[in-house]
């Protein structure tokens, strides 16, 4: 990722530098980002809108800290604001029919056990740990994914996050009972699939 143009007060040294950054710590943010948003187009939109954040505010960028919690904030910042943006989905019970009494339609949901490909993909870990992510609250899954999966201390979650430590563990333990939860749901449905 290249980012191209200029802002007005950006130093050439400046600009150097953030080229830098960004070879070295892409792929990391990438991952932050999939983790988050749980699909490839999702996280490059999210990984390259927070590089560029990053690149609009680098003058204000501490370098005694290290970048990459300066980016986990941004990354988290951005997915928060795009989450926020979404429309509030409204829950409706599949067995609960649609329309009007008299032409009632009850909605069909294809069976994703007669496609051989869907059947291997489920019983990937990988694909289990991400819908088991996906599923979160996004507090929940930021808290788990900046802790669990990219090693941060509760102090680097809780700056990244923008809250207490108190709240990160809170979030934490909540979010991975729920993961586990959902995990153990999720084995047993396959285990009587078999």
């Amino acid at each position: 990722m290249e980012i191209t143009g200029t802002f007005l007060g950006t130093a050439s040294t400046s600009r150097g530098e953030f080229d830098e950054l960004v070879r070295r710590y892409h792929r990391h943010a990438y991952n932050v980002a999939y983790r988050m948003v749980g699909n490839h187009a999702d996280a490059e939109d999210l990984t390259q809108e927070a590089f560029v954040r990053a690149y609009r505010f680098f003058d204000r960028y501490n370098r005694s800290m290290p970048f990459e919690n300066w980016m986990y904030r941004i990354i988290s910042n951005v997915f928060i604001d795009e989450w926020r943006k979404r429309p509030k989905y409204r829950s409706q019970s599949l067995d609960q029919p649609i329309g009007d009494p008299a032409g009632q339609v009850h909605l069909e949901i294809p069976d994703s056990d007669a496609d051989p490909q869907e059947v291997i993909m489920r019983r990937s870990i990988d694909e289990s740990i991400q819908r088991a992510l996906n599923a979160l609250p996004a507090e929940f899954r930021q808290s788990v994914i900046l802790a669990d999966i990219e090693g941060l201390s509760y102090e680097e979650v809780a700056e990244a996050m923008r809250c207490s430590v108190g709240t990160v563990r809170s979030r934490l333990h909540r979010g991975r009972k729920l993961m586990r939860n959902r995990l153990k749901a999720s084995t047993e449905q396959s285990g009587q699939g078999e």
